[in-house]
């Protein structure tokens, strides 16, 4: 009779990394003589006892039957040929075992299944009663060396051990007397597959960690063997060397270690030893996602107030360390704080303290920086000082005025506006330092009060009043002119005084107070002289008599404007008042 021993195959076409039941036999053979008793236990995967256990045979239940007793839950003993399996608990149904019992002389006995790496024993088995003067195994129907012993070992078993054995045996004082076995089919299945490197996760961002499991799976006849495991990196050993444990843990790995990583399975006494194929993990460079918050929320802090920064970043794996920067107006970069705290802090700002802000945050290997985000400081704006700029407070008629505001402090833009008792004159919005200009032609209608306001939206700042009036030319000239002309005058008379006494003496040769040209006859006479009343009508203009001087006065009559009191108490400058008293 021909034998052919069936190998192992999971059932339903399960994969064999499913967890399934395991039957053994005992004595560890499949062929028997009649009359012999085989005994089959079941168990869980890595030989554990189950709870539970069923036993089939030929697709049937087993019971109590005249083929079978069933002395344990998960034992059962055999003595009828057949095929046979079990189930432990919910798992998945154990191989089967054809079990052969044969009225032959001489068996081959061979165990269920053969892995590679086992010591394998076949034996050649006669009947009681026979005694073999020589024994001889076959495979592939070559023989083997001759065997004076009824077993032969198979060491550390592998793939060239597959074949086709059976034995003869030879009976002692008997010739031509040659006892033949049955063949036994050896196929050297795999201990376990060859392993699969698996990156959890399988495409890290740079820097973070990792981990490497080294996936495989024990056939389940064997699953009480032990595996160890070792990692590499560029064929260099991970770690401290091979373990037990299937994972390897990487703290942190970077973009430059995105290169070829493997894993080994091997049996403890290293009989059976697999690698994986190569793996390049995808490591992906960090991109960094910042989010900063800034207290108080807009980006305008006034002048004084809290100012609270803070970075937060995503999708860089730490510990981080963070740096503050800041560019000035000038564009000069300075660094602020380097701390492991994402919080900056100003507990009063002041106008040094605006500029552009980030953050940098830091892990081992790499830097990732935030964009740029501004912080305006407002400052109120200072009284201005408002000067003209000629310095004087008087001017004549048609005099070019440059009027000047200016504020020392205060944030632009700052809109200056230039008041003529109280109406506006004009506005200027400046955006640097300077102060603004206001010009106007000076007339005796422009004297008055003038000043002026500077306000950058923070409250309106006004400036002292500045009072500017017209020169009046006559009322200063009268004295000196007075002065010229009644000197004009006396030196006038004088000369008309010396001409008709030298006329008259010339003309009658007579002086002046001759009684006959005495005026005072009754008889009127012409006077001698001609031309002079012209020289007469100016007599009366100089006097040494003090109530004569003579004053020279211009009066001029204006219309006074008329302001209504609502108008006055609404004014630019009471409004800069009231908000100084604010």
């Amino acid at each position: 009779m021909w034998l052919t021993l069936l190998v192992v195959t999971p059932v339903n076409g399960q994969h064999e990394a499913a967890q399934q039941s395991v039957v053994s036999l005992q004595p560890p053979w499949t062929t028997f003589f009649r009359g012999e008793v085989v005994t089959l236990t079941c168990y869980r995967f890595g030989f554990s006892v189950p709870q539970k256990t069923k036993w089939y045979q030929k697709r049937k239940t087993v019971k109590q039957t005249p083929g079978a007793l069933v002395i344990k839950a998960h034992t059962l003993k055999v003595h009828e040929s057949g095929e046979y399996w079990c189930q432990a608990d919910s798992l998945l149904p154990s191989m089967h075992v054809n079990v052969e019992f044969s009225e032959d002389f001489l068996v081959l006995q061979a165990p269920p299944a053969v892995f590679e790496g086992d010591s394998v024993v076949l034996r050649c088995y006669a009947k009681k009663g026979i005694e073999a003067e020589t024994l001889t195994f076959y495979k592939d129907g070559k023989a083997l060396t001759l065997h004076h012993q009824s077993e032969l070992s198979i060491h550390h078993a592998n793939l060239k051990d597959n074949g086709q054995y059976k034995c003869t045996s030879k009976k002692k004082w008997s010739f031509g007397s040659l006892y033949t076995s049955n063949t036994v089919g050896v196929q050297v299945q795999e201990l376990f597959p060859r392993p699969v490197l698996r990156a959890r996760p399988s495409h890290p961002i740079d820097g973070s960690p990792v981990t490497l499991t080294c996936q495989t799976q024990l056939s389940a006849q064997k699953s009480d063997a032990r595996l160890q495991f070792c990692f590499f990196r560029n064929l260099q050993l991970l770690g401290s060397g091979c373990s037990r444990s299937s994972e390897f843990h990487i703290p942190a790995i970077w973009t430059e270690e995105s290169r070829r990583y493997q894993c080994k399975a091997e049996t403890v006494n290293s009989q059976v030893r697999k690698q994986s194929t190569a793996f390049i993990i995808p490591v992906q460079r960090a991109s960094a996602r910042f989010q900063t918050h800034i207290i108080p929320a807009s980006k305008l802090v006034f002048e004084g107030q809290l100012l609270l920064l803070n970075c937060s970043v995503k999708g860089v794996p730490g510990p981080l360390k963070f740096s503050w920067y800041k560019k000035d107006m000038l564009n000069e970069e300075t660094k602020i704080l380097k701390s492991s705290n994402a919080e900056f802090k100003i507990s009063q700002v002041n106008i040094s303290d605006a500029g552009e802000y980030h953050c940098e945050a830091t892990n081992s290997r790499r830097s990732f920086v935030s964009r740029a985000f501004p912080i305006t400081i407002k400052v109120p704006v200072s009284q201005p000082v408002l000067t003209l700029s000629t310095g004087k407070t008087q001017a004549l008629e048609g005099d070019l005025m440059t009027l000047h505001c200016q504020s020392q402090r205060g944030s632009p833009c700052i809109l200056y506006e230039f008041f003529y008792e109280n109406v506006s004159l004009g506005n200027s919005s400046i955006l640097s330092g300077g102060g603004a200009y206001f010009n106007f032609s000076m007339s005796t209608e422009r004297s008055g009060n003038y000043y002026c306001t500077a306000d950058n939206g923070l409250g309106a700042q006004c400036s002292e009043a500045i009072r500017i009036s017209i020169f009046d030319m006559t009322k200063n000239r009268s004295v000196p002119m007075a002065a010229g002309i009644t000197v004009g005058l006396l030196i006038m008379a004088v000369g008309v005084f010396l001409f008709y006494c030298w006329f008259s003496r010339k003309a009658g040769g007579k002086p002046t107070s001759d009684d006959s040209r005495n005026p005072s006859d009754s008889e009127p006479q012409e006077p001698t002289y001609y031309n002079v009343p012209a020289c007469i009508e100016l007599q009366p203009v100089y006097s040494n008599e003090p109530e004569e001087n003579v004053i020279y006065t211009e009066v001029r009559r204006t219309q006074p404007r008329q302001k209504h009191a609502d108008q006055e108490s609404e004014s630019p400058r009471s409004r800069c008042q009231m908000a100084e008293k604010k």
